[in-house]
């Protein structure tokens, strides 16, 4: 079996069916059929053909599959539009009406949004616990449960879900377990080895990596892709073929841009933590963490996500300067989404504000004063300095 790095670069090459050193986009809605009846039947109902029609395969598509198959150890995988349309087909092949999800608390804002009002909308029931306590995933569990859906590292509190337990539990219950593992990526995480069925991308962030693209990506075993690849040509949820190229060539450098921000975050929280001006920081690679003994465990490398929570007299004083912080950064931009080359920072009660409740919000640790970082490559000196002569300004 190729290593990580070699398989980064040439796995699923086969889909290449040209010359060119670099696979080439295929920019096509449809192929000529073949004169051979059988083959052309062929075509139109397998699943994820690569040459029959755009909505059903493409070749660019299918090397992307199987390269993130390989990443996350499954024996199947299938690349879409988005993360969120990823999510939604996963989920919707999981369960029908009358069924129960169990889920967390703390979710990305667009799967909060679809778990707590879509999937109730058509008659499917979501029970929300603590991510960090096993016995209340294990209690939520009834005889009408088909999925236990986790995000770990969450989103934006960082909280870890023990992957290991959840996956243990959907065997012996014959639940089906599916994880969101965008912030971790293949490179610091494979929920497969903790007996995780599903897993689940945003490619729009590590994976792709530049910003310059939305894809996202499901990851299982043959029978259930097939399932979720049905969903998807129903509700139209290909992936584009630039978008496809663009997430192949961001792919390659995965592993080496993923060691430098795991470089760059660690050095940047260790700096932060000890800073007046810093009431708290979240990530998961200080000792400080509360889950940091499990995480060690479950990943090799923390993110380049973290969180800080900035000092203040209540939290009217701390949104104040979380606003302030942000007018003054020169390297961290203020943008949304995460994950790229680029340093960006956060204030997700800001972003977030219209999906989520208050006491949403409360569960899953979005404060006032909270800033999310998503770290990128930049030099960590530059990063230092930036931040600092921010923090510095803060009256």
């Amino acid at each position: 079996m190729q290593r990580t790095e070699t398989a980064l670069v040439h796995q699923g090459e086969h889909f290449n069916t040209t010359s060119a050193v670099v696979s080439p986009i295929f920019q096509t809605s449809t192929y000529y059929a073949d004169n051979d009846l059988d083959i052309y039947i062929e075509a139109a109902t397998a699943t994820k053909h690569p040459t029959f029609y755009h909505r059903h395969g493409n070749p660019t598509n299918s090397q992307v599959a199987e390269l993130l198959a390989h990443l996350e150890q499954t024996e199947d995988a299938l690349v879409l539009a988005t993360g969120m349309a990823a999510i939604s087909t996963a989920v919707l092949a999981a369960v029908q009406a009358g069924d129960h999800v169990i889920a967390q608390h703390a979710h990305y804002s667009g799967a909060s949004l679809f778990l707590r009002e879509f999937l109730a909308d058509y008659g499917v029931a979501v029970t929300f616990v603590d991510q960090t306590d096993n016995e209340a995933i294990a209690a939520a569990i009834r005889p009408e449960t088909k999925l236990i859906y986790v995000e770990t590292p969450s989103n934006p509190n960082l909280a870890i879900t023990d992957l290991a337990f959840v996956g243990k539990l959907g065997k012996e219950h014959g639940i089906l377990t599916m994880v969101d593992n965008t912030f971790s990526s293949p490179i610091n995480q494979q929920p497969h080895v903790f007996g995780i069925d599903v897993i689940l991308h945003s490619a729009t962030k590590y994976l792709g990596g530049h910003s310059d693209l939305t894809a996202g990506a499901v990851c299982g075993t043959k029978v259930f892709i097939d399932k979720v690849w049905k969903r998807s040509l129903v509700l139209g949820a290909s992936l584009s073929p630039f978008d496809s190229w663009l997430l192949l060539r961001g792919l390659k450098t995965l592993a080496l841009r993923v060691r430098q921000i795991n470089e760059n975050a660690l050095q940047l929280a260790q700096w932060l933590d000890g800073h007046q001006a810093v009431r708290a920081v979240t990530y998961v690679g200080l000792p400080s963490h509360p889950q940091h003994a499990l995480a060690k465990e479950q990943m090799r490398g923390f993110t380049g996500m973290l969180c800080i929570e900035l000092e203040g007299a209540g939290e009217a004083d701390q949104f104040a300067k979380a606003q302030q912080l942000l007018g003054t950064l020169k390297v961290f931009s203020n943008a949304a989404s995460l994950g790229g080359v680029e340093s960006l920072i956060v204030h997700p009660a800001s972003m977030w504000g219209g999906h989520h409740a208050v006491e949403q919000k409360t569960i899953g640790g979005i404060k006032l004063g909270l800033l999310r970082i998503s770290v990128g490559i930049e030099h960590i000196d530059d990063l230092l300095a930036d931040l600092a002569q921010g923090l510095a300004k803060l009256s």
